[in-house]
């Protein structure tokens, strides 16, 4: 293939802002138009671009090895990129790029990387029959280079991740994923439906966004367990929605039709926790003057999700772990046992294994809780998912303040591309909430972001944000202990959280109460 052949069919920066603007529009009529848009053009461009390379090699026999590398490497450098060849073998043909056909601006839309695997893959499965491509590092996504790898082996490419293709159409696992993402949207609905029937009910029926490959293997992971009965811990940042993953498991579960209970365990003061959970006898304390049903009789049948599993009491971890083991327990000061069928979800936002390693969580619960787990990547490692979950939040932000708004600006999902999103989910809706409310038109124009970040230096702020949370929170203990002189009940009750949660985190700062008392 000549340098200027495929150079010549059009100027470089045209097509870059042709296709980059075509791409903002698509974002604007929601994610399956933009979906259908990516792979129409990658599959007529794939096409276009082996017909060419025919007619130049007058080839027309199915292609070798050689002559497809030659292809698309040819087709990439020949619009602006910098590939090169690492290795190739019957089963493998791996390709590096530090220079992207579609310039920086492809930070901005990550979703273009699966126009690269489609005209790769769809190439390489009518020559060989089968291909399946993996991105494994990607300019898009701050890696500084991309790094491609095109199987064209099944059993090489069995346990890799990526998006097979067979002859023209990329197969069955898109379309697999994308059916299984509407059956499991369509059995949280029918439940949500169900528990939501009371006219004054504003929630928002729960929906999962998973365009992001981590994000479609925990679609497949909820398929796996849901209709099992192995207990699940979710980990994750704050604001990663932990608990919609774990609707998501009861409603694909056998357990469906019964109550899915969830408990944000470290907004129980730690004095209640047994009681809130487990219940409590009439006369077990002062207080109690009836018979008090916990949080696991109420969940029978069903499922009970425990959210911040970490900060429950020795006492509290003690009664979880008979519950675990025998299915079995006692109410706070009761005598009688009960029978209990339920299934336990639990999720964290910490390291229960460093917990574990310090004696403040029981080794042997760790192991009961943590039978399959599932993690939950924050947002700024699922680029893929921002404008959907965008698109969605607008969606439902505008109905819910009766606004005419139907999507962001250009300029402003730049900027929410590039901003790290350390709250997450519940940030990002945050952000949105508040600059729908100040909007007029059809259009948020205007984003109130309380941090800037330049888009490539993502992996640096992060580290950045993380030492700084960190150390506002050790010095604000700090500050707390000197206060109260040491009283560790009193500093939880400032900070909100349990007793508990204070003491594991005066073990991760090496603090002591005792030093601050007198002081």
């Amino acid at each position: 293939m000549t340098n200027n052949s495929l150079s010549d069919l059009t100027p470089v920066f045209f097509l870059q802002t042709f296709i980059l603007e075509l791409m903002h529009a698509s974002e604007q009529q929601g994610q399956k138009h933009c979906e259908q848009l990516i792979e129409h053009i990658a599959k007529t461009a794939g096409c276009f671009f082996e017909e060419t390379y025919r007619e130049e090699t007058h080839n027309s026999e199915l292609l070798d090895k050689e002559s497809y590398t030659e292809l698309i490497l040819g087709l990439k450098n020949n619009i602006g990129g910098k590939f090169s060849l690492v290795s190739s073998n019957p089963d493998c043909i791996t390709v590096t790029n530090s220079c992207c056909p579609f310039g920086d601006r492809v930070t901005n839309f990550p979703e273009l990387c699966r126009m690269t695997s489609s005209v790769f893959g769809g190439i390489a499965a009518r020559n060989f029959g089968y291909a399946k491509v993996e991105i494994k590092q990607s300019i898009a996504r701050h890696d500084g280079q991309c790094e491609v790898c095109v199987y064209t082996n099944p059993h090489a490419a069995k346990d890799r991740p990526g998006m097979e293709y067979t002859d023209t159409t990329p197969v069955k696992e898109m379309q697999d994923i994308n059916e299984l993402h509407s059956r499991i949207e369509q059995s949280m609905q029918q439940i949500w439906r169900k528990q939501s029937n009371q006219p004054a009910k504003k929630h928002q029926p729960p929906a999962i966004i998973a365009k992001s490959q981590t994000m479609q293997k925990i679609l497949q992971s909820i398929e796996v367990i849901a209709p099992t009965q192995a207990t699940v811990l979710i980990q994750g940042q704050t604001g990663v929605g932990k608990e919609l993953i774990a609707r998501a498991i009861h409603a694909m579960s056998p357990r469906c039709d019964k109550a899915f209970i969830p408990i944000n365990c470290g907004a129980i003061p730690e004095s209640l926790i047994e009681s809130a959970l487990f219940g409590h006898e009439k006369g077990a304390f002062t207080g109690a003057i009836e018979v008090h049903q916990g949080y696991f009789e109420r969940a029978e049948g069903g499922t009970l999700f425990l959210d911040e599993v970490d900060t429950l009491s020795p006492a509290a971890q003690t009664r979880l772990l008979r519950v675990l083991q025998e299915g079995e327990l006692e109410r706070v000061g009761g005598k009688q046992t009960l029978s209990v069928d339920l299934r336990i979800i639990s999720a964290t936002n910490n390291n229960l294994e460093e917990l574990v390693k310090q004696g403040l969580f029981r080794n042997d619960l760790y192991y009961r809780i943590n039978v399959v787990r599932l993690s939950i990547p924050p947002l700024a490692e699922r680029p893929e998912d921002l404008p959907y979950l965008v698109q969605l939040i607008v969606q439902r932000l505008s109905k819910k303040y009766n606004k005419a708004v139907e999507s962001v600006s250009r300029e402003v999902m730049q900027k929410i591309r590039a901003y790290p999103w350390p709250g997450n989910v519940r940030e990002l809706e945050n952000i949105l909430e508040r600059s729908i409310l100040f909007t007029t038109g059809k259009e948020i124009t205007n984003l109130d972001l309380e941090f800037s970040v330049d888009s490539n230096n993502a992996n640096e702020w992060k580290g950045i944000k993380e030492l700084t949370i960190t150390k506002a929170e050790q010095t604000f203990l700090e500050s707390a202990l000197k206060q109260h002189q040491g009283d560790v009940k009193k500093v939880a009750e400032e900070m909100g959280i349990t007793t508990r949660a204070i003491y594991t985190k005066l073990k991760k700062y090496k603090l002591h109460s005792a030093n601050y008392r007198g002081t």
